[in-house]
């Protein structure tokens, strides 16, 4: 048994764990969205950790104003355009509608499933970082069976 101080530490230094604001998706409500989230990494590339959210079906790695963050439930892309295959170390393969401002923030969603899943990558992430670690969200990713591919 944990002695009450130890109880008590562990709570005050939870309370100060980040919080993301992540804006929840449309369909978040999905009941496979809860399936993608349970399965997402504790940490994604290397050195970006996974932190709280503040809405249902999304996952945040990294710190406020600099965190990479991810919903589920966003609507499918019906073209595919800009899409790219990307193939996991597991050999899993996810379609992404690859997508930028040009200011440095890149937008990922995936493409043929339904419901679809987006990650957003801001500046201060890219500019520092490969956008590579999205394939560690395969394994994530694939709870949502894929209907479509890339051409």
């Amino acid at each position: 048994m944990a002695a009450p101080g130890a109880l008590v530490l562990t709570a005050l230094l939870a309370g100060c764990a980040p919080t993301i604001g992540v804006e929840v998706a449309e369909d978040a409500a999905d009941p496979v969205c809860a399936e993608v989230m349970l399965a997402v990494p504790k940490t994604l590339g290397e050195g970006l950790p996974k932190v709280r959210t503040n809405s249902q079906a999304t996952a945040a790695w990294g710190e406020p104003g600099a965190a990479v963050t991810m919903r589920c439930g966003v609507t499918p892309p019906d073209v595919a355009a800009d899409c790219q295959r990307v193939e996991s170390a597991d050999g899993t393969v996810v379609d992404w509608i690859v997508l930028t401002d040009g200011e440095g923030t890149w937008w990922f969603t995936t493409y043929g499933r339904d419901p679809a899943v987006e990650v957003v990558v801001p500046p201060a992430v890219s500019e520092a970082r490969s956008s590579s670690f999205v394939s560690d969200l395969a394994p994530a990713v694939r709870q949502v069976s894929a209907k479509k591919h890339c051409s």
